[in-house]
């Protein structure tokens, strides 16, 4: 009794960790209560609890375009944070903490220079 007790308890480890909420393509295109000055389009994968991935900023206006980021990062013990690093190729570099809801994630900046916007919501494009 105690192995099968114990095979379930495994199984249902294994199909938690299983579970990668920041995977996939996000952005701000579809939000209907974000500025449209600019899209924020992030796309990240997730396993055994990193996160790699790219991030741009599309806009017609300079100030806020930006060339391809380097996204890295982690989730946090329970999967619903992730704190990640947007980096340029100058070496600029911004904090950023998502917290996945539903269909959506929050992102807010933490620190770091003016690369991204300080909070915005993210809607996912892609699996």
């Amino acid at each position: 009794m105690k192995k099968y007790i114990l095979i379930l308890l495994l199984i249902s480890f294994s199909a938690h960790s299983q579970i990668n909420k920041f995977t996939g393509t996000w952005s701000t295109e579809n939000c209907k209560n974000c500025s449209k000055e600019y899209i924020l389009t992030i796309t990240m994968a997730q396993s055994n609890g990193k996160i790699f991935g790219t991030a741009e900023i599309i806009s017609d206006k300079a100030e806020f375009k930006t060339d391809v980021m380097e996204v890295t990062g982690y989730v946090a013990t329970l999967g619903e944070k992730a704190y990640i690093s947007l980096k340029t190729k100058n070496n600029l570099s911004a904090n950023v903490v998502l917290y996945a809801n539903e269909s959506t994630l929050q992102f807010n900046k933490r620190g770091g220079a003016d690369l991204v916007p300080k909070e915005t919501f993210l809607t996912k494009l892609y699996e």
